[in-house]
């Protein structure tokens, strides 16, 4: 989801530059000989020549984007020079607001900006600890019974139940739950299909059917007054829309709530189980947090060093890993020269794991958010969301969220690990790629 946030107006800008530094052909000719991830070629390209590095995948330039400045320029200052063209997830969100470009982007933008700031925010409060308790009660019978479970799919259930009671106004039910596991298995799908288009959708048309078939259910019940016990959700403020905005026909209509329900749960959840995987490795990390605020639940102690867990696992793991952009302009970048046509990949992932903004990259540390001067202070060198007009809507919906279940979980229960992912795969989050079997240890009393 986007926001207008760090939205600055267009300013002039020098004509020339200096050429910008690009990767030797050998280190790509490597790369493609490996048969590498892309993450490692631009690990690659960032070593070899810096936060700023173009280099040639065809005969075009692509430019890597990692320095906080030149981030923040790209992002931020300049977003009418570097466009957004087509979403990778177009498939299946549509013209939803994630993939929506120009004029419309702004519209729809507005009308769902409101809903996720302030009073907006408040609304799903209830509807948030809800699925926090419920959650947390079966995580109190895993512990009485030793049931093995996988933490992956808890979170992604949770999430899910979230964004489906703040849509709807209707708690997840199974066959629901159940037909929505589609829109990962799209999700999942989209970076290994066919380039062509209709050789795409054919290729996961019947997991598209299954979520327009969940859509549909969901907006012909709103309209036809079918009040949840949470009360109206946004989609009801999507139809709103359409009595007085042509634009919001069904198909817009069922566009934003698949986008929301993309956005709204599969960020959180993978986050969410990464948290888990992250402590299991590194339970100090745990007991610092719940030494905070000892003994004061809910406390802004203890808050601030929850949400200090989920920072750091967006640092390491962010929900936004890459973000391409076009230069629709000319233009100077850090001192070089972009001309109209070059393809930028500004990427969060590598920002985050630059030693000279994080000492110790690597290393899971939750009071880099914590302690004063524990992280860099450049806007660019951390944006797990993004930044800029078009970063995630959704920030603080996702950080309320998983502060709540984490209110609820850590103080109870000691996720014990059987099996763990061994890789971890980069589509359009960073996911980890393989089991997360567990079983948790019975309550503190």
């Amino acid at each position: 989801m986007d926001s207008e946030a760090g939205l600055r107006p267009l300013s002039d800008v020098p004509t020339a530059g200096h050429p910008l530094p690009e990767a030797k052909p050998g280190l790509v000719a490597r790369w493609h000989a490996a048969g590498g991830e892309l993450v490692d070629l631009l690990t690659q390209v960032r070593e070899e020549v810096g936060g700023v590095a173009g280099f040639r995948l065809g005969p075009g330039l692509t430019v890597l984007v990692t320095d906080p400045h030149a981030v923040q320029h790209v992002l931020a200052r300049q977003p009418d020079r570097y466009v957004k063209r087509s979403h990778r997830a177009r498939l299946l969100v549509g013209d939803g607001v994630l993939s929506a470009t120009g004029e419309a982007w702004k519209r729809q933008r507005r009308l769902l900006q409101s809903q996720f700031t302030g009073t907006g925010m408040r609304r799903y409060d209830g509807r948030i600890s809800e699925a926090a308790r419920l959650t947390a009660a079966r995580w109190s019978a895993y512990a009485r019974t030793g049931e093995t479970f996988e933490v992956e799919q808890e979170m992604r259930r949770f999430a899910l139940d979230v964004i489906w009671r703040s849509l709807t106004g209707h708690p997840l039910d199974e066959e629901t739950e159940r037909e929505l596991t589609a829109v990962g298995a799209v999700a999942a799908a989209l970076p290994t299909l066919p380039a062509d288009a209709t050789d795409a959708r054919d290729a996961v048309a019947a997991d598209l059917a299954r979520i327009d078939a969940v859509a549909l259910r969901a907006i012909e019940a709103a309209r036809a007054g079918v009040a949840g016990p949470d009360g109206p959700g946004l989609l009801h403020v999507l139809l709103d829309a359409a009595t007085d905005r042509p634009e919001y026909t069904d198909r817009l209509i069922r566009d934003e709530l698949v986008t929301l329900l993309v956005a709204g749960h599969e960020t959180t959840a993978t986050t969410l189980t990464w948290l888990h995987l992250l402590l299991d490795r590194n339970p100090a990390a745990r007991e610092e947090a719940l030494a905070a605020g000892a003994g004061a639940d809910g406390s802004a102690q203890r808050r601030q060093a929850l949400q200090a867990l989920v920072h750091e696992t967006l640092r390491l793991y962010p929900t936004a890993w890459i973000l391409p952009r076009h230069a629709a302009e000319d233009d100077v970048l850090a001192g070089h020269t972009v001309e109209a046509g070059t393809d930028i990949l500004v990427c969060p992932y590598l920002t985050h794991r630059d030693p000279e903004l994080w000492p110790d990259p690597e290393h899971f540390d939750p009071r880099r958010f914590t302690t004063p001067d524990g992280r860099p202070t450049q806007p660019g060198a951390y944006l797990p969301f993004g930044m800029g007009p078009r970063a995630c809507l959704g920030l603080q919906f996702a950080l309320r969220e998983s502060t709540v279940l984490l209110e609820h979980l850590l103080p109870a229960h000691t996720v014990t690990f059987h099996r763990t992912p061994t890789k971890t795969s980069y589509g359009i989050t960073v996911r980890p790629e393989g089991p997360t079997t567990a079983t948790l240890a019975a309550p503190r009393t």
